[in-house]
């Protein structure tokens, strides 16, 4: 369910992204440049950190994939023609060449099969590319997890849930590292980093950052009473328990 093109409300996920634009930013802060790589970003979303990752690449190129169109025209909207774009599901990429850096935030903890995303972007690395990431790892959000899955769990909304699939993939760094290891990369660094988060708008962060997916399974009419009680079923104020997976490896 989760490893295809997923649509999402690319205006809100604009507005309400700060924290996943903050992790972003200091991934990028820990990356050394030259400056003229060819790189990808895989999941750039509405383009935030895209941006700054063309600040950084003034003699470079930047190709900006993503599984959802919404989110490739808002990240073309904002970017023009500085980057080039693509719509596709990452565990499908296919490139025309290969490029120097593979770079990704909040993406992969979407992808249910990292066996086969790590093979298909080591495929779309030259030899000694970079593959730098940050998603959500092993832990994340278990308080809301359990909130979600009670609700969930409720006589009005089974029926809808009856054959739904697990949206995340939180995986931890050891299991990570021998994946990347098998896929062809040598893994320099791969660990966990608690990232607690409290949204100013609760409702509409969960109902776009970590519900849509859920919620899309849904019929109209039970998706914001669905959000909301799994609002009520949470800790107040809702703090929601991030752990990033943070990835450093070199195509071998």
């Amino acid at each position: 369910m989760n490893s295809g093109p997923l649509e999402w409300d690319a205006e809100t996920y604009d507005t309400v992204s700060d924290p996943q634009f903050e992790w972003g930013m200091e991934v990028l802060e820990r990356l050394p440049l030259n400056g003229d790589e060819a790189a990808v970003d895989a999941g750039c979303g509405s383009g935030r950190v895209t941006a700054e990752l063309l600040e950084r690449l003034p003699n470079g190129t930047v190709l900006a994939v993503d599984g959802s169109s919404a989110m490739i025209e808002k990240a073309r909207e904002r970017l023009g023609d500085r980057a080039s774009y693509l719509v596709a599901d990452l565990a499908e990429l296919e490139l025309a060449g290969q490029v120097d850096l593979v770079f990704s935030t909040a993406t992969f903890h979407w992808i249910p099969d990292h066996e086969r995303l790590f093979a298909r972007l080591r495929a779309a690395l030259r030899p000694g590319g970079r593959l730098v990431a940050q998603c959500g790892g092993q832990g994340n959000v278990a308080r809301h997890t359990e909130a979600i899955l009670a609700v969930a769990g409720r006589p009005e909304y089974a029926s809808d849930f009856a054959h739904a699939e697990g949206i995340w993939n939180f995986a931890g760094p050891e299991e990570t590292a021998e994946r990347l290891e098998r896929a062809g990369f040598t893994v320099l660094r791969c660990w966990l980093q608690p990232k607690p988060v409290q949204p100013a708008n609760p409702l509409a962060f969960t109902s776009t950052v970590t519900l849509g997916p859920l919620l899309a399974q849904l019929p109209e009419e039970k998706r914001r009473p669905f959000a909301e009680a799994v609002l009520e079923a949470s800790e107040q104020p809702l703090v929601l328990d991030y752990v990033r997976l943070n990835i450093e490896a070199v195509a071998a």
